[in-house]
C-alpha cells in the first residue's frame, strides 16, 4: 500500500494530493488542516520518497501515474480531483493523459510544463548524487522554493523527509522528469484545470503556466509574493482554492466511469 494520509467525509469529493521532488505526503499537512470535511482527501507518498519502498526504477511519469491509478483502485475511487505540486504536477498531467476517465479535474501548483526544457531540473540532473546525501544540499534546495517564511519546525520536517531519499532515488526521480517528453505532448488533457502559481517562483516561470493554459482548459491564480511552494507559505488560501475548485468539479457516478 502506498504510504498516505486520508481524511474527510467518506462520501465526500475525492481529492488526491501529490507532492514534489524529494517531499512526502507530510508536505501537505498545513493544507490538510484547512480543507473542509466534505473533501475526502488522500495525500500520497510517491515511490522512493518518504517511507515508501525504494525500487531501482519506475520513476518515469507513466509508471508514477500508474501507481496513482492503482491506489485509486485500492480505495475504490472511480475518479478524483488530482492536485500536484512541482514534480507532482507532471505525474498528475500524465495521469490525465493516460487515464482521462480517472481525473475529474487538476490543480497544478508550481506546474512543470516540460521537464526537458526546465533549467532548474537540467541543473539538478548534473549534480553528483552520492550517499549519504549532503544535508546542506537538501536544505539549500528546499529553501530555494520559498519566498515567504514558514514555521521553522515545518521546514525542518521537510528537510528531514528529503534526507530519507538515497542517491539512486534522487538521480532516478530527476531523470524521470528530464528524460521524458512533456505529458501535454503525449496527448490531450480535457480535464478542467486550476493553476496555482507563486509570483516569485524562479523554478517554474510564469511563461510555462501561460503556455500550459493555452494547451489545457486552465484558470491561473497568482499568489502575490510567494515562491515555488505557495501552498506551504499560504496553506489556508491554497486549501480554500483547492476546495472551491474541487467542490464544483464535474464528478460522474462511479458506475459511469471508464477506466
Amino acid at each position: 500500500m502506498t504510504p498516505h494520509v486520508e481524511q474527510g467525509d467518506p462520501d465526500g469529493v475525492p481529492v488526491i494530493l501529490l507532492h514534489g521532488l524529494s517531499d512526502s505526503h507530510r508536505s501537505y499537512e498545513p493544507v490538510l488542516e484547512h480543507l473542509p470535511h466534505e473533501i475526502r482527501a488522500f495525500a500520497l507518498t510517491t515511490r522512493g520518497h518518504g517511507d515508501a519502498d525504494r525500487p531501482a526504477d519506475g520513476y518515469d511519469p507513466s509508471t508514477l501515474a500508474a501507481d496513482v491509478a492503482a491506489f485509486m483502485d485500492e480505495k475504490g475511487l472511480g475518479e478524483a480531483v488530482v492536485v500536484g505540486h512541482s514534480a507532482g504536477t507532471y505525474t498528475a498531467q500524465q495521469l490525465a493523459v493516460e487515464h482521462p476517465g480517472r481525473v475529474a479535474g487538476l490543480v497544478l501548483i508550481g506546474a512543470v510544463r516540460s521537464g526537458p526544457e526546465l533549467a532548474a531540473l537540467l541543473e539538478m540532473s548534473r549534480y553528483d548524487y552520492t550517499d549519504p546525501i549532503d544535508p546542506a544540499f537538501v536544505r539549500e534546495f528546499q529553501e530555494s522554493t520559498l519566498r515567504l517564511p514558514v514555521p521553522p519546525e515545518y521546514l525542518e520536517m521537510v528537510v528531514a523527509e528529503s534526507l530519507k531519499l538515497p542517491a539512486h532515488v534522487w538521480q532516478a526521480a530527476v531523470r524521470g522528469l528530464v528524460d521524458h517528453v512533456a505529458p501535454t505532448a503525449r496527448g490531450p488533457i480535457g480535464a478542467p484545470t486550476l493553476l496555482l502559481w507563486g509570483e516569485l517562483d524562479e523554478i517554474c516561470p510564469r511563461e510555462d503556466q501561460e503556455r500550459l493554459g493555452e494547451t489545457i482548459p486552465a484558470e491561473l491564480i497568482v499568489y502575490a509574493g510567494s515562491g515555488h511552494a505557495p501552498h506551504w507559505e499560504r496553506p489556508e488560501q491554497a486549501a480554500g482554492d483547492i476546495a472551491a475548485f474541487s467542490l464544483r468539479a464535474p464528478l460522474r457516478p462511479r458506475s459511469a466511469v471508464t477506466r
